[in-house]
């Protein structure tokens, strides 16, 4: 694996991970009283494109982080239009 990929791919992870005790919080206490449901949909479209724009360029540590990261962010986002 060539250096930049390794980054690319430890970015991936841990910009990913971030997200993960924000979906954890939100699935446990159901409080969504702090997310702002404008960021996370305009966020959620955003990481939809990086998606798409990883796959058509085949840069895959961006398609490896966006997939994940778009799970996350919807997920949240479908907890914020569910209990608010």
């Amino acid at each position: 694996m060539q250096l930049p990929d390794a980054i690319g791919y430890l970015a991936a992870l841990l910009t990913t991970c971030s997200f993960v005790p924000q979906a954890w919080l939100t699935l446990r206490t159901r409080d969504v009283s702090g997310i702002s449901l404008g960021m996370y949909s305009v966020f959620t479209v955003g990481v939809a494109l990086w998606l798409v724009y990883g796959w058509l360029t085949a840069a895959w540590p961006v398609v490896f982080a966006n997939a994940i990261t778009l799970a996350l962010a919807s997920f949240i986002l479908v907890m914020k239009l569910r209990f608010r």
